[in-house]
This record gives structure tokens, sequence and C-alpha cells, in this order.
């Protein structure tokens, strides 16, 4: 029985995760989740966060500490694999507003927790 495509695209990410530095822990994702204080894309709280990688897996990013950060859903699903700053051009987003506060974040809590920030 041929697989389904969805189960295809799931074990491809799951090798590429395999492959990736995938060192993000437990705490680390919580202080995100607190240091951006909602999405840190459209600022939406009161919505369940997920995990989206700034530079996406397939284009070498890795699910570290200065690569993630929390986004709702909608942000997480239109964004797919797209590169960070035309995707936020192209949903008329505050590109300058994430990015200096992408920054912001990853240096309180690269000292925080004992990493250079990236």
């Amino acid at each position: 029985m041929p697989l389904s495509r969805r189960t295809r695209a799931a074990r491809k990410r799951k090798r590429r995760m395999d492959r990736a530095d995938n060192d993000l822990s437990a705490a680390e994702w919580t202080a995100l989740k607190t240091a951006w204080a909602g999405c840190a894309y459209c600022g939406a709280t009161g919505t369940p966060l997920q995990k989206d990688c700034v530079q996406a897996l397939s284009r070498g990013g890795r699910y570290t500490l200065d690569n993630i950060v929390p986004a709702c859903g909608s942000c997480n699903a239109s964004k797919c694999n797209a590169e960070v700053t035309a995707w936020l051009r192209r949903k008329r987003l505050d590109e300058r507003a994430f990015l200096l506060r992408h920054v912001e974040v990853n240096a309180q809590l690269a000292q925080r927790f004992g990493r250079e920030a990236g």
C-alpha cells in the first residue's frame, strides 16, 4: 500500500530533524515563550504557541535557542519554510521590530543559559 503524502512528508521531516543539531531544552523553550509573551511575529496572545525555526530546517536551520521563536499556529503555517524577512514583508508585519526583538531576546537568553548569542 503506497504511503500518503502526509506520511511521506512526516518521515522526511523526521529524517531532517534527526540530522540537525537540535539542542533546545524544555527550560529554554519555556524561557522563549515568556520572553516573547506571545507570537514572535504577530504578537498574538492567548493562543497555543508552536516552535518555529526562524531559518527553516529545510534551509539549514536548527532547533537551537537562537533559531527558535514562539509562533501562533496561523503564522507558523503561513511562514512554512519561507525566509523570515521576505515573509514578514509579504504579510506586512513589522520586520524591523521583529529583528530587533529577536536579537534582544537571544542576547538575554544566551547570557541566562550560558551560551553564545548567534
